[in-house]
């Protein structure tokens, strides 16, 4: 089983206090242009329609972190393929999966995975 990090109960509990009127909107709506672009160009389809505006805009991002990735470190990662190549290049690495609206700004950490040649099959 792949090393991973799942921010599903902290994901609850933004949304509970977004509309328990403890969090404001402009709080949790608030994305990274470069977050939005990534979601419209490279991102997948989330799972269902946005959590805050109830839009079918929900896309998921997948980003790369690690000390041996050099140039990859940071980039966006738009294929399964993309992923294998740097799996089979490096022995470690982070897998980031970021969920955003590109309607409303809405974004949250869904998941992270450790990925490479030391955590594969």
């Amino acid at each position: 089983m792949r090393h991973h990090v799942d921010f599903t109960l902290a994901r609850r509990a933004v949304l509970r206090d977004l509309r328990s009127g403890r969090r404001a909107r402009i709080d949790v709506c608030d994305a990274h242009a470069e977050l939005l672009r990534a979601g419209r160009n490279l991102g997948t389809p989330g799972a269902g329609d946005c959590p805050v505006c109830a839009e079918d805009k929900l896309r998921v991002v997948s980003y790369v972190y690690g000390d041996q990735l050099r140039r990859a470190n940071g980039r966006c990662i738009s294929s399964t393929a993309e992923l294998e190549k740097l799996e089979a290049r490096h022995s470690e690495f982070w897998r980031y999966l970021v969920e955003v609206c590109v309607g409303c700004g809405w974004n949250h950490l869904l998941r992270r995975e450790l990925h490479g040649q030391r955590y594969a099959g």
